[in-house]
């Protein structure tokens, strides 16, 4: 079985979760502006323009030829504004999560609850008060509360004043943030994130980065989105810093994404071509865990001619503050090939790549590859000799409930029991160090690749459909007293089957 202190839990975030908009005094994040998109129709952001249009343009490649405000606006459905009402029923929701066994919870802070347009110079208290009777719902159960600092939540305000992470003076904003957070909840929090999954600022830069690229010359802004990454690095070593110092017992870690690649063949340019798109991933976690620049990605920045800003005593900064662990999410794993004229693509966490032909894939398109987790414990840990939290791993699904209520999502059962053996594996007989396993997510939520809830995560169902309608009731499915004997036996219940 595994470790006695293993941290067992589930993991949501704050936009795809809470609700409650506007409630508290709360502003509005990047998430906040965009529209429900489907399989088949992107997600959209809403602004306006200067004569006073009000316009939406695709979320992962805007067209704007405009110095537009983004916000919200009548006739838009904004599905983050309601999600799954957690502001609403956390009391009934953490008991649920205590009744599985939970160990750990996973969640993130609204950067916007406690400052809503990111630059008042003292935080919300009524955002404060919020998590303050979260967390000491999560701790009467012995729950240890893991929180996110930045979980694609950039304030809407910093984006409209300047640009957000464009603009060094937005890590001033988010390290006031922090220093708040860190001293109001420094007996109650000791597991931070800094930035979650931080390279994913490349690929949807308005998200993570509040970042414009029709504000900026097209051959300029993949130096933009490098430049917004260091303020990000600079932040993220700074809030470590901050961190300790108000909780010394704290643990920070760092939070990527972990995209896993196999080569389509065993043609030298097919694994030439998968060495540099791990590469491409694990700049950002050896960055935030070495305290440097890894020389490859310097390398690439002289090649392609950027002019990254960054000081000496930004370098220094970087270098002091390491992080303390390594946390990533983990759904499924896809091959790369150095030409892929003719081959089958398959859908992924945010990246599209060819598909493996021997291994089965969900609905949604996403390939299903349990030893891939246990391949990428063994590569994160031993490139960096430090542990490991698996913060996000789960299978997205169309659920169905029965005439008598029942969810027999067996599917659930089997992606998770087979991925969860493979962790073990990385442990027993690899010597991976693993601190944790958070599910994604342990109740229905919305799914942030296109906004919808019919892509259902959870142990616990939630009655809403993709356009809010339903009672949101809570109900448990066949996974959720599965993954609560997997919790009471620590594992042993499908270890020993």
């Amino acid at each position: 079985m595994f470790d006695k202190d293993f941290l067992w839990g589930g993991a949501t975030a704050a936009n795809q979760y809470e609700g409650g908009w506007q409630e508290g005094k709360k502003g509005i994040s990047t998430a906040d502006c965009c529209t429900r998109g489907s399989k088949t129709e992107p997600r959209k952001v809403t602004y306006k323009t200067k004569d006073g249009n009000i316009k939406a343009d695709n979320l992962f490649g805007m067209e704007i030829n405009d110095d537009v405000e983004f916000g919200c606006f009548e006739g838009y459905d904004y599905p983050s504004h309601r999600a799954s009402d957690f502001y609403n029923h956390y009391k009934e929701d953490i008991a649920l999560m205590a009744e599985m066994g939970f160990k750990c919870y996973r969640m993130s802070i609204a950067w916007t609850r406690i400052f809503p347009n990111g630059d008042e110079e003292e935080p919300n208290e009524e955002g404060l008060k919020f998590y303050d009777q979260i967390f000491d719902e999560c701790l009467k159960y012995g729950i240890k509360p893991l929180v996110t600092l930045s979980h694609y939540e950039t304030p809407v305000g910093l984006v409209n004043k300047w640009g957000s992470w464009s603009d060094s003076r937005t890590i001033d904003c988010f390290l006031r943030y922090v220093k708040s957070v860190g001293e109001r909840y420094k007996d109650k929090v000791k597991l931070w994130l800094t930035f979650n999954e931080i390279d994913s600022i490349i690929r949807h830069p308005f998200m993570t980065g509040g970042l414009i690229e029709s504000r900026f010359k097209p051959e300029e802004f993949e130096e933009v989105e490098y430049q917004a990454m260091h303020h990000q690095f600079v932040a993220s070593a700074l809030a470590v810093k901050i961190t300790h110092e108000n909780i010394p017992d704290a643990k920070v870690g760092c939070m990527l994404t972990k995209l896993t690649y196999y080569p389509y063949t065993c043609k030298p340019e097919d694994l030439l071509e998968q060495q540099q798109r791990m590469r491409q991933i694990y700049c950002y976690s050896d960055t935030q865990v070495h305290g440097e620049y890894p020389k490859y990605l310097l390398q690439m920045y002289k090649n392609k001619g950027f002019n990254i800003k960054m000081t000496d005593e930004d370098l220094k900064i970087m270098k002091k503050y390491p992080v303390d662990f390594i946390s990533f999410s983990y759904y499924s794993s896809s091959c790369v090939a150095a030409d892929t004229k003719g081959l089958e693509m398959s859908a992924g966490n945010t990246e599209t790549a060819i598909k493996n032909p021997y291994i089965p894939s969900s609905d949604w398109g996403w390939q299903i590859d349990p030893i891939g987790l246990r391949i990428s414990c063994v590569d994160l840990y031993d490139r960096y000799r430090k542990p490991l939290f698996i913060v996000e791993n789960g299978l997205g699904a169309k659920d169905t409930v029965e005439a008598d209520g029942s969810i027999n999502d067996d599917y659930r059962i089997d992606y998770l029991r087979e991925h969860i053996r493979q962790m073990y594996k990385a442990i027993e007989e690899d010597g991976v160090e693993l601190m944790g396993y958070t599910t994604w997510a342990p109740i229905d939520l919305l799914s942030n690749s296109t906004n919808q809830m019919s892509k259902r995560y959870g142990f616990i169902y939630v009655d809403v459909d993709d356009y809010g309608n339903g009672t949101y009731k809570r109900s448990k499915k066949k996974s959720y007293d599965w993954y609560k004997e997997v919790i009471a036996t620590n594992g042993s219940s499908i270890l020993d089957d």
